[in-house]
């Protein structure tokens, strides 16, 4: 005779702590919450139309990503990125999102294939630089609808993380010393190009010289341009 479980599973929802971590996510990668921002959950709380402990809650959680930092001294702010900051984002994902992106390639979901070339085609779009918040978080768009067939959320989940650190950090610094984009987006075309046609170790490689390209920029010294 089996034992009755202790506790029974419960299906997966959408939280409003989700929502309200979500929609503070949205503003910071968009720019309308800027780097450095204390953010005050009565404030935010307000805006939202919520209570404040979801706030608290999101706050945690983003915290958890390194999105947000939370101070004894100063509250919660939004996140500050140095060169190494960053550099060490684009490290731990020179180690996860080739393999990420091989896997997805060998999946052969034909979404994958049309979530990136949209991103990209939209990317294309604003190589002008006049918008370059908007062209990361296009980036973005790319390189997640390329790792997320890869069959591990666990993966996945960490990658989303350094992704938004990524989009941030990108504009802010990346972008502010080495003006990549144009480069980054012909890189974009390779990969897609090796996704679609299911070449999965061409996908991993060329993924990995395209990040480790960031890494030995930000490896730099920002002062120097060569």
């Amino acid at each position: 005779m089996s034992e009755e479980p202790v506790l029974r599973p419960v299906a997966r929802s959408t939280t409003r702590t989700d929502l309200v971590a979500d929609s503070i996510r949205a503003a910071i990668l968009s720019g309308r919450i800027k780097p450095g921002e204390t953010l005050v959950e009565r404030r935010l709380a307000e805006q939202l139309g919520v209570s404040k402990t979801p706030v608290r809650e999101a706050l945690i959680g983003l915290a958890a990503t390194g999105l947000v930092v939370i101070s004894p001294n100063r509250g919660v702010s939004v996140r500050v990125l140095g060169a190494a900051d960053l550099r060490k984002a684009q490290e731990l994902r020179l180690l996860l999102e080739p393999w990420a992106v091989a896997g997805s390639t060998r999946s052969a979901r034909a979404q994958t294939v049309r979530d990136a070339r949209e991103a990209l085609e939209e990317a294309g779009e604003l190589l002008s630089g006049d918008d370059p918040t908007s062209l990361s978080l296009a980036n973005r768009r790319f390189h997640r609808a390329l790792y997320s067939g890869c069959d591990n959320e666990l993966v996945t989940a960490q990658l989303d993380n350094l992704q938004d650190l990524t989009a941030v950090g990108t504009v802010t610094v990346l972008w502010r010393h080495w003006p990549t984009w144009r480069e980054e987006f012909a890189e974009h075309q390779d990969i897609l190009a090796a996704v679609e046609s299911g070449d999965a170790p061409l996908a991993e490689r060329l993924t990995r010289a395209h990040i480790k390209r960031s890494v030995t920029h930000l490896a730099r010294d920002p002062g120097r341009k060569c």
